[in-house]
């Protein structure tokens, strides 16, 4: 069995342009010395990140090891969420996602899809230059604006989003493959991956390439009602990122899980800092010792009530006391003798 790795934690949330926050080397500074172990870099971030140049110069990929390891910290996995929502866009959120992009392609959404595209291919080849084996991302979406099916949907259309979304898909999955990187979508609401039916007819049409798999947080399946413990029992092979985020879900008289268009404060369902929701965490550690989860635990901090700061203090110890350190030998090893087929048989009743 395999200890998970950590704490580590997801830089988006925290990136600015004030100190200690607007530079790779002083958000390291940071985070160190509230005792992570990694960090999960947002590759769009030029403050922290400059996508093109790791994806061209081992010499400045080794540069950011070097700078990081002298901190005692490692880069867990680049994220390109933000480019990899851009892959597919349904025309209803064009204006809201633009602002996603590279402003030269914006307005444009067939430049804006092939610079997403060029983005993640980038992104294969820095995470190699980096010596990472997973990438975390969005799938993007067609067919999001029709999860509800009133009025009933045409005939079809549901096929032919994910069939699309696949054509869009497999060229990035071929790119990451030759680099040796697993993509891990975050299966989340908003993308037309959210749940494992989704994903499952994803990868149906993407030939079960070994290169497409999920990025797992449960907070997003609080939120739905899905079962995420058992999703972990059903899923845990393809699962190779792990965001490490709290969650709750209230449901009242007037609001469930559609939320009733309010504010995050308000809905039913939000997310909250660790240790303030409802995720069984101990369970989810156990299951990620039980089916050796090589990768790490990354808090990702989003909540609607606590302080960033306070959240990402909080956030590493908390991590560090749900790592299990995995035993090497069973419990009941001092009881046990050496292999005897003459005993075994007398145990079975076998003369």
């Amino acid at each position: 069995m395999k200890t998970i790795k950590g704490p580590a934690i997801f830089l988006a949330q925290f990136a600015g342009d004030a100190a200690p926050y607007n530079s790779l080397e002083t958000i390291a500074d940071w985070v160190a010395g509230l005792g992570y172990k990694g960090v999960q870099i947002p590759s769009w971030d030029a403050r922290l990140f400059d996508l093109k140049r790791a994806a061209e110069s081992q010499t400045y990929c080794d540069e950011i090891k070097g700078m990081l390891a002298g901190k005692g910290l490692q880069v867990t996995e680049l994220s390109t969420h933000l480019q990899g929502q851009l892959v597919a866009v349904h025309p209803a959120y064009d204006a809201q996602f633009d602002a996603f992009a590279a402003p030269e392609v914006q307005g444009d959404p067939a430049a804006r899809q092939a610079w997403a595209v060029e983005q993640l291919k980038l992104a294969a080849k820095a995470s190699r230059n980096l010596g990472l084996s997973a990438h975390a991302t969005f799938s993007g979406a067609f067919a999001w604006p029709y999860m509800y099916p009133w009025p009933q949907r045409p005939a079809g259309l549901v096929e032919d989003a994910f069939d699309e979304l696949a054509r869009r898909w497999r060229p990035i999955l071929d790119a990451f493959d030759k680099n040796g990187v697993d993509v891990a979508y975050e299966i989340h609401p908003g993308e037309d991956l959210h749940d494992g039916v989704t994903f499952e007819m994803f990868l149906d049409r993407v030939g079960n390439h070994a290169r497409a798999n999920m990025l797992y947080d449960p907070s997003h399946f609080v939120l739905q009602q899905l079962d995420y413990l058992a999703f972990l029992d059903i899923y845990h092979d393809r699962i190779k990122c792990f965001h490490v985020k709290d969650a709750e879900f209230r449901p009242s008289g007037r609001s469930g899980v559609y939320g009733g268009y309010q504010s995050w404060v308000d809905r039913p369902g939000r997310f909250r800092s660790l240790g303030d929701g409802q995720v069984d965490f101990p369970a989810i550690f156990s299951k990620m010792a039980q089916y050796d989860f090589p990768g790490w635990a990354v808090l990702e901090w989003e909540c609607a009530l606590k302080h960033p700061e306070q959240g990402a203090a909080e956030g590493a110890p908390f991590i560090a006391d749900h790592i299990i350190r995995v035993t090497e030998h069973a419990f009941d090893d001092f009881a046990a003798g050496g292999a005897d087929p003459a005993l075994n048989r007398r145990v079975m009743g076998i003369a």
